[in-house]
């Protein structure tokens, strides 16, 4: 059972409290260039999420398997990089084969998924905080979502902001990152979100 509420409480965490985007910080890159239009956004959101699930079990994997054992604790940062870039490739091609409307609309944005610190943050933060091979992963997957839930609902917004009114000087990315700032302020409310 405290399994369970541990589970519930890493979910709910990397959804809402501990948001990458918004209370981290991470992934913004792809945050502010993708969210112009909601298609475009709930398909970089679900890439993220695919990667960022499959990028904790495989460099769980990958740290206590390999470098743990041979005594290369110090390599993980360099493996895991080499582990999101091989996943990120793997991606673009299956995307481009089966999906290329998607992979037109993502553009060079998929590629950048390579370089998205949101993926490695959450693989290094798997380390720090000692998840097991379950916890990596639904920590990946539901940070994945949480970053799908940002990028879409800012992307919403994104595209109804061409029919808001404010001065001309706000046109384009200042708006946008007040908008941003507004949403981190009002996901900054969950951090006080007690489970049970």
């Amino acid at each position: 059972m405290d399994q369970i509420y541990q589970l519930l409480a890493i979910m709910l965490g990397a959804i809402l409290a501990n948001n990458f985007i918004f209370s981290q910080f991470l992934g913004i890159c792809p945050f502010l260039g993708v969210s112009k239009k909601v298609d475009t956004a709930v398909g970089m959101g679900i890439a993220v999420t695919f990667v960022m699930g499959l990028a904790s079990a495989v460099c769980f994997l990958v740290n206590n398997y390999v470098l743990i054992p041979l005594g290369l604790g110090y390599m993980q940062t360099v493996a895991f990089i080499l582990v999101i870039a091989s996943l990120v490739q793997f991606i673009e091609m299956f995307l481009q084969k089966s999906m290329p409307s998607l992979y037109t609309a993502l553009g060079v944005y998929l590629p950048l998924i390579t370089t998205n610190c949101a993926v490695l943050g959450v693989v290094l933060l798997n380390v720090q905080n000692n998840y097991n091979f379950i916890s990596s992963v639904v920590y990946g997957i539901t940070g994945g979502l949480g970053f799908l839930l940002a990028i879409v609902l800012f992307a919403s917004i994104r595209e109804r902001l061409v029919f808001a009114d404010y001065p001309k000087c706000w046109d384009g990315f200042p708006i946008a990152l007040v908008t941003a700032g507004l949403m981190a302020l009002a996901f900054m409310g969950f951090s006080g979100l007690k489970i049970w």
